[in-house]
């Protein structure tokens, strides 16, 4: 998994994981994999999925040679509301895009230390084979 910063001031992390790697043959399997995820941790809550080829597709919007799909996910961590401009920054979301052999999978380093290393785990799980 990479850090990097995109565009020069947003910190993410990727992950590109070729499919012979995975055990998920698909964006809507590795949806799946994350919405588990979500559902088995003490206090994250789905918010929804996003299919961002669907969308960019029906507006008849550019998408990037080579991406044959690409979903978000969508949840938050949020177990406390302490500063109403925590709201900016919440709530997270992963991204899943297929590109031929391989998956794309990314996020937005979160500035909760745990909910970090957990989305950092859950995608790091998913290099099975």
């Amino acid at each position: 998994m990479k850090q990097t910063l995109l565009q020069e001031k947003y910190p993410v992390y990727i992950l590109e994981l070729d499919k012979e790697e995975t055990s998920c043959s698909s964006v809507d399997e590795i949806i799946a994999y994350y919405h588990q995820k979500i559902d088995e941790h003490p206090f994250a809550v789905l918010i929804g999925e996003f299919d961002h080829f669907g969308h960019t597709t029906a507006l008849e919007g550019p998408i990037g040679e080579g991406i044959t799909a690409a979903k978000n996910i969508v949840f938050c961590f949020g177990k406390e509301l302490m500063n109403p401009k925590v709201l900016a920054i919440r709530p997270r979301s992963i991204g899943v895009a297929e590109m031929g052999g391989h998956f794309v999978i990314s996020f937005l380093e979160a500035p909760n230390p745990m909910a970090n290393e957990a989305m950092e785990g859950w995608t790091l799980s998913l290099k099975n084979r």
